[in-house]
């Protein structure tokens, strides 16, 4: 017959049972992180690549996931460009590692004023890394804002990017690159953004467990 100790002491084996493998489970789930944290991902493993080349990197604080550059060139005319991670590459995970690509596309947001003029040019694109090496950078949408106060989704911006010539897609996308929109500065942009996702991502997995 089944005592009331008997019931105990199953009861006792059991729960020590339990926090045995609670504390083995976090253990090993505490060395994974440890060595999470400590083996960079491939695609930073290389050298910071890319530059900025004319733009001051205005915003960079490490708790954002964002960065604001800008510069103004000799005829005073001012740049600005905003940029974070966007979405995943349509790629499966082992292609992506096997081409060496980012993992996530780069957005950038191009603002361009004239001096003297309160209207602004307003470019919303996207980057991404080629399998070749490099990155290349596309225009979504392109807008022409009166001032910097029409911002509202209420203003009519213009046609959608995709539907103008053929022609005028390209002579945009040049005049993007005659300000600093090249290759170097993609190349950057990715690169950094990926390493600020992945050190937050860190500092994140750094707390304790138990305080998730």
């Amino acid at each position: 017959m089944m005592t009331r100790r008997n019931l105990i002491n199953i009861f006792s084996r059991s729960y020590s049972a339990v926090v045995r493998d609670s504390a083995e489970l976090t253990k090993i789930i505490k060395s994974e992180l440890k060595h999470e944290q400590n083996t960079l991902p491939y695609y930073l493993t290389k050298n910071e690549l890319g530059s900025v080349g004319n733009f001051t990197l205005e915003w960079d604080k490490s708790e954002s996931k964002d960065v604001v550059l800008r510069r103004k060139n000799e005829f005073g005319e001012e740049i600005a460009v905003s940029a974070l991670l966007g979405p995943p590459i349509a790629e499966e995970e082992e292609e992506i590692h096997k081409k060496g690509l980012y993992p996530n596309t780069g957005l950038m947001r191009v603002c361009i004023k004239k001096p003297g003029l309160s209207s602004i040019l307003q470019f919303d694109c996207g980057c991404i890394g080629k399998s070749e090496g490099g990155s290349e950078f596309s225009i979504q949408n392109a807008y022409y804002l009166p001032s910097s106060s029409s911002l509202g989704d209420s203003i009519y911006r213009g046609p959608l990017f995709s539907t103008l010539d053929p022609q005028l897609q390209d002579a945009l996308k040049d005049y993007l690159r005659a300000r600093g929109i090249v290759e170097d500065f993609t190349d950057f942009l990715l690169h950094h953004l990926h390493k600020k996702e992945y050190s937050l991502t860190s500092k994140g997995s750094k707390q304790p467990i138990g305080n998730r």
